[in-house]
């Protein structure tokens, strides 16, 4: 396998492993009422997403050109990288437990100490790297058991699959639309990725995002219980790994659309 394609689904991982988890933040703050502080220590998590996916393109870019070059096709390639993106979504599942509880300290710590760059040295401390591996919590069925799925709503969640699967696949399928066009068109079509990821954004913003911060806000406020926020993140992480799979089976019915508008 390829250095380039074995770096591209770590980074893939990465980036699906880090939005995961992001669902899980709302727990948090629903349950120690810190919701500012939770936001503000997890946007370092976020940035870290965001700068794997600024090399993300440029390791794609490579794969393809090479592709185009020795003349094969990259789809199978492409479905690597999806599945890297389910993998990371399944192992930031798995990590959840765990990575709310040390989440759930490093809050605490931030409120004293009102520094997100002294918790983040603090965190590199070799005595706290062991703290952080021994404090390894696995899943439980408890977690699934009796929660108020009835309550979230299903549109909800066939829009958070279909935008995951826009996303997931967004930058690929407009890379692998350029090897099914003529030369001329190749730059043009490679670069509609970011506007196909755009759009999907902005949906997830407008669609997705305002109706679960309706329901976090209402459980912060005592209106809704502790069971809902619950039920919604499971879902919601349930949503995105269906999207995530989806994007296996549009991969190239959205590229050939892609290559036919160019």
């Amino acid at each position: 396998m390829d250095l380039r394609l074995i770096e591209l689904i770590g980074l893939t991982i990465i980036i699906h492993l880090i939005d995961t988890l992001a669902y899980s933040v709302r727990l948090n703050s629903v349950k120690s009422g810190k919701y500012a502080l939770s936001l503000s220590l997890f946007n370092i998590f976020v940035l870290i997403s965001r700068t794997a996916n600024m090399f993300q393109a440029p390791l794609l870019g490579l794969i393809i050109g090479l592709s185009i070059e020795k003349g094969l096709n990259p789809k199978w390639d492409l479905h690597l990288v999806i599945f890297a993106a389910t993998t990371g979504t399944i192992l930031g599942i798995v990590l959840i437990p765990t990575f709310l509880k040390i989440f759930s300290k490093a809050v605490d710590k931030l409120d004293i100490k009102g520094s997100v760059p002294s918790i983040v040295v603090e965190a590199l401390h070799i005595n706290n790297i062991k703290r952080m591996v021994k404090s390894t919590t696995k899943p439980r069925k408890s977690m699934w058991a009796k929660l108020r799925y009835k309550e979230i709503p299903k549109r909800l969640l066939i829009l958070n699959t279909i935008i995951t699967a826009v996303y997931t696949i967004g930058v690929l399928s407009a890379f692998y639309a350029s090897t099914l066009v003529d030369e001329k068109y190749r730059l043009a079509t490679s670069a509609s990725s970011g506007m196909i990821n755009g759009v999907a954004s902005i949906l997830l913003t407008l669609l997705v995002d305002p109706k679960s911060a309706i329901i976090t806000d209402q459980a912060l406020r005592g209106k809704r219980p502790y069971g809902d926020v619950k039920a919604l993140v499971i879902l919601l992480i349930g949503s995105k790994l269906l999207g995530t799979l989806l994007g296996q089976v549009l991969l190239e019915p959205a590229a050939r659309i892609i290559a036919f508008f160019n």
